[in-house]
């Protein structure tokens, strides 16, 4: 029974930082729109729409139900700004 315990153990320590493996104000994801879309993909996002507009390029996104826009500059490919929301630009609070 304790030769199970160990990996019960650490699977319980992984599942919650997978859980949280959203981005944050300031991660790169990269300069261009498809680097974004690749990214973003990677860590389980949807991509429901994406323009660029005046050195920054806006993503919609949904990640586990959660309508999101995402900011990154096209300079630096940092992000600039995470809101949460509807994909029509409303927001439900």
């Amino acid at each position: 029974m304790i030769k199970y315990a160990k990996p019960a153990l650490l699977a319980g320590l992984l599942i919650p930082g997978i859980a949280f493996a959203q981005i944050n104000k300031g991660d790169a994801l990269g300069s261009s729109e498809a680097a974004i879309l690749s990214a973003l993909e990677a860590q389980g996002y949807t991509i429901t729409g994406i323009e660029t507009e005046g050195g920054e390029i806006e993503v919609d996104a949904m990640l586990d139900g959660t309508a999101y826009e995402i900011e990154v500059s096209a300079e630096t490919g940092m992000v600039i700004e995470i809101e949460l929301g509807d994909d029509d630009g409303s927001d439900d609070s």
